[in-house]
C-alpha cells in the first residue's frame, strides 16, 4: 500500500462536481490530507485511465427518499400479457400533450390575434375557435379588436372564455365589437401566467394519476393472475405514470422559468 502510486479522482459538491486530481502516495492518507493538508494541490486534467474515487454530498432528506426504493423496470410485454398497453400509453400521453398545447395557446407573456383566435368557446352545445366564430385583428400594439357581428349572440360566452382564458384581458363592448386592451409585461402579470401554468400542470398530473389508478382497478378484476404478476404490472404502471409526470414537471418548470424571466 505504501508504495502505491497513483493519480486519485474526486468528485464533491464544493466544487460544483467538477474533477479535480489530488496527488497522493497512499490512499490510506488520502483523506486526511483532502481536508487538513493545505500542501495538497487540485488540478483539472482528464481522468481517463485513473483510479476513482467518488463521493457525493447528499441532503439528509434526499437519503431518506431514496431508502428502500428500487427503480421499477418496465417491462411492455408483461403488460401486454394482462393489459393493452398501446391504449395505457395513449391515456397517458393525452393529458401531457394537452398541457402542451394549452401552455402554447393561453400562458404568452404578450397576448397576440392568433392566441386569441384559437381559444377554445362553447356555443349552442358545441365547442368552436373563436375565429370560426368572430374576426380578430390588431387595431393598434396596445389593442385587440374582436368583430362579433356575424354571431352577435356568441359574445357572452366570447366574453366569459376570455375573462377565463388565463391571459389577463378584460375585453370592453361597444356593440357587436369587443375592444381588447393588450395589459403591460407587468411582474404581477408574469406570476399570474405562472399561477396558470402551474394549474395546467396539477390537471396534467391529476389526469395521469386517475389513469393509473382506472388501469390498477382494471388489473385487479382481472381473474387467473398471480400475486407476483399482479403486483409487479402494477408496480410498472405505478412507475409510466411517474415518467409522464416527471415531463411534465419539466415542461411546466422550464415554463416558469420563461414566464418569469429567469435563465
Amino acid at each position: 500500500m505504501n508504495n502505491f502510486k497513483r493519480l486519485t479522482t474526486f468528485t464533491f459538491k464544493y466544487f460544483n462536481y467538477e474533477k479535480f486530481v489530488i496527488k497522493s502516495s497512499t490512499i490510506r492518507t488520502l483523506s486526511s490530507r483532502f481536508y487538513a493538508n493545505s500542501d495538497v494541490t487540485l488540478t483539472k486534467t482528464p481522468f481517463n485511465h485513473q483510479f476513482q474515487f467518488v463521493r457525493n454530498y447528499a441532503k439528509g432528506k434526499d437519503k431518506k427518499k431514496e431508502k428502500g426504493k428500487s427503480k421499477v423496470v418496465v417491462n411492455e410485454n408483461e403488460i401486454a400479457s394482462v393489459l393493452n398497453i398501446e391504449n395505457l400509453k395513449k391515456q397517458l400521453e393525452l393529458p401531457l400533450e394537452v398541457m402542451k398545447n394549452e401552455y402554447v395557446k393561453q400562458l404568452c407573456l404578450r397576448t397576440s390575434a392568433g392566441s386569441l383566435e384559437l381559444l377554445t368557446i362553447n356555443f349552442e352545445g358545441k365547442d368552436y375557435t373563436l375565429q370560426e366564430i368572430a374576426q380578430v385583428v390588431r387595431k393598434n400594439p396596445t389593442t385587440l379588436v374582436i368583430n362579433m357581428s356575424i354571431f352577435p349572440q356568441a359574445i357572452p360566452m366570447v366574453l366569459k372564455a376570455i375573462q377565463k382564458s388565463g391571459f389577463n384581458l378584460n375585453p370592453q363592448q361597444e356593440g357587436t365589437t369587443l375592444y381588447v386592451p393588450i395589459p403591460k409585461v407587468t411582474q404581477e402579470h408574469r406570476e399570474n401566467l405562472t399561477k396558470a401554468a402551474k394549474h395546467l400542470f396539477i390537471k396534467c398530473k391529476d389526469s395521469i394519476r386517475d389513469t393509473q389508478n382506472k388501469h390498477s382497478k382494471t388489473l385487479k378484476r382481472k381473474d387467473g393472475l398471480s400475486e407476483d404478476l399482479l403486483r409487479n404490472v402494477e408496480q410498472q404502471i405505478v412507475a409510466m405514470a411517474d415518467g409522464y409526470i416527471l415531463q411534465a414537471e419539466k415542461i411546466f418548470n422550464n415554463k416558469s422559468k420563461e414566464l418569469l424571466g429567469k435563465d
